[in-house]
C-alpha cells in the first residue's frame, strides 16, 4: 500500500510539472495569435498583453488586402515545399545509403568530403554564378534547385541510423540476387521511415520559410514566394509607421501586429505538419544521431 502510494504521488507529480510545462510551451502561441488581434494604439501604450485592451483585425486586413498575390504565392509556397522537400529526401537516403554500405570505395574519404561542407563553403559570389550559369533565374526551378542538394547533417542522420541496421539484411539480398537499388528501395528505405519522416519535416521546414532564394534570383512577381510576400508587406508597414500621421488622421500602422498576424499566417499550415510527423521524430532524432 505503501508503495502504491508513492507511485501515485510521484506520477501525480510528474503530470502537474509536464501540464506546467505544456501550458509554457502554449503561452508563446496564444499570445502571438491575442498580439497579431490587437488594436495598435493598445500595444504602443500598454505592450504586448494576453488579453488585448482593445481588439482589431487591422493586421490581417493589411496583409490580405491584395488575396490573388497572396493566394500565388502559397501555391508557389506549397509546390515548392513538396516537389523539393520530396526530392531532396531521396537524393539524401541514396547518399546515406551508399555510405553505410561498408564495401563501397573510398567511403571513408567520401565521408570527410561530406563533413567538409559542413564546416565551410564556397561563399554567395560563386553560389550566385553557377546558379545564373544554370539558368536558375526567374523560374520555379530557382526556388528548388539551391537547396535540393542535400544537407550533409541530414544525410549522417540517415546513415547513422542505416548503419545501425544489420548488414546481414544487405547481404542476404546479395545471395538472392537483388541489386542496390532494389535492396534500397524495398528493405532499407521501409525500415529507415522514422528517420526519413524526420529530415522530411526538416526540409519541409526550410523550403517553407525560404525567402532569400527569392531575393537573389527571382525578379517575376508572380514567382514570390509566401515569406517575399509577406516580408515586402511587412515592410511597407514598418515604413508607413514611421511616417508621422497627419493632424487630421488618427490612422496608425499596424507595424507590431502585422509582424505576429505574419507568423500566425506563415506557421498556421506547417503547424498541421508536424502532427503527422511526430511519432517518427523522436525515434528518427535519437536512433540516427547515435552511431552503431
Amino acid at each position: 500500500m505503501k508503495t502504491l502510494k508513492r507511485f501515485d504521488t510521484a506520477g501525480m507529480l510528474i503530470y502537474i510539472v509536464l501540464a506546467i510545462y505544456a501550458l509554457l510551451c502554449i503561452l508563446p502561441m496564444f499570445l502571438t495569435v491575442m498580439v497579431s488581434i490587437s488594436d495598435e494604439n493598445s500595444i504602443i501604450r500598454h505592450g504586448y498583453q494576453l488579453i488585448p485592451e482593445h481588439f482589431s483585425l487591422e493586421a490581417y486586413r493589411t496583409l490580405l488586402n491584395n488575396k490573388t498575390v497572396l493566394l500565388k504565392s502559397y501555391l508557389v509556397t506549397i509546390t515548392v515545399t513538396v516537389v523539393g522537400s520530396l526530392i531532396a529526401v531521396i537524393i539524401t537516403a541514396m547518399a546515406a545509403y551508399t555510405l553505410s554500405n561498408p564495401n563501397v570505395k573510398y567511403r571513408a574519404g567520401l565521408n570527410l568530403y561530406f563533413f567538409i561542407t559542413l564546416l565551410f563553403n564556397g561563399g554567395l559570389v560563386p553560389w550566385y554564378i553557377m546558379c545564373k550559369k544554370l539558368g536558375l533565374v526567374d523560374n520555379l526551378f530557382a526556388l528548388i534547385v539551391p537547396m535540393l542538394l542535400f544537407n550533409a547533417f541530414n544525410m549522417f542522420l540517415v546513415r547513422n541510423f542505416m548503419e545501425a541496421l544489420p548488414n546481414a539484411l544487405r547481404e542476404s539480398a546479395y545471395m538472392d540476387g537483388a541489386n542496390d537499388v532494389r535492396i534500397a528501395f524495398q528493405i532499407y528505405l521501409p525500415l529507415c521511415v522514422p528517420v526519413l519522416a524526420t529530415i522530411l519535416l526538416f526540409y519541409a521546414l526550410a523550403y517553407w520559410n525560404d525567402w532569400f532564394n527569392a531575393i537573389m534570383l527571382v525578379d517575376d512577381k508572380s514567382l514570390y514566394p509566401l515569406q517575399y510576400v509577406l516580408f515586402k508587406i511587412r515592410s511597407n508597414i514598418e515604413m508607413l509607421s514611421m511616417i508621422p500621421a497627419g493632424a487630421s488622421s488618427q490612422y496608425t500602422a499596424p507595424a507590431e501586429s502585422a509582424k505576429m498576424a505574419t507568423v500566425v499566417i506563415t506557421l498556421g499550415p506547417i503547424v498541421f505538419l508536424y502532427p503527422f510527423l511526430q511519432r517518427y521524430f523522436v525515434k528518427g532524432l535519437i536512433v540516427g544521431s547515435v552511431k552503431g
